[in-house]
């Protein structure tokens, strides 16, 4: 009874669900990309990776950090575990972040990409999920 108190069908079909879908689906098809190179071509991953990150160039490493961002994005996709999912990427972009601003990348471009991410994956999330605007009101 008090989960279906919770749900707001009215707004199933509305523009800013669309919109957060889409969202949402843009970066959902970028984090896979992404995690789907560093699983599958981890090598090359690792030859293109600019040296001043400082990142291991194992194979293994980087196909250790393709299955978290994997298994976080699979759990942002699904709108019943999207929260949890949002949650694990925005601390897998915060090491992102993290790696860049230690290693001088440019800010505009580099280091703040993965908070442009961050913004998408949250927005997304937002507009798409009516019990999140509820518990998180923009206005009185």
């Amino acid at each position: 009874m008090a989960t279906a108190a919770l749900r707001d069908t009215s707004s199933r079909g509305s523009t800013s669900t669309k919109i957060g879908w889409a969202l949402s689906g843009l970066a959902i098809l970028f984090l896979g990309t992404d995690a789907g190179a560093k699983i599958v071509v981890p090598a090359m991953v690792a030859a293109y990776t600019p040296p001043q990150l400082r990142i291991p160039a194992d194979p293994g490493f980087y196909r250790l950090l393709g299955a978290i961002l994997a298994f976080s994005t699979v759990l942002y996709a699904i709108p019943r575990t999207a929260v949890l999912g949002a949650i694990l990427l925005t601390a897998y972009l915060g090491g992102a972040i993290a790696t860049h601003l230690i290693a001088g990348s440019p800010m505009i471009s580099n280091t703040l990409f993965g908070a442009y991410l961050g913004l998408a994956v949250w927005g997304g999330l937002y507009l798409r999920e009516p019990r999140l605007r509820s518990l998180l009101p923009l206005r009185d």
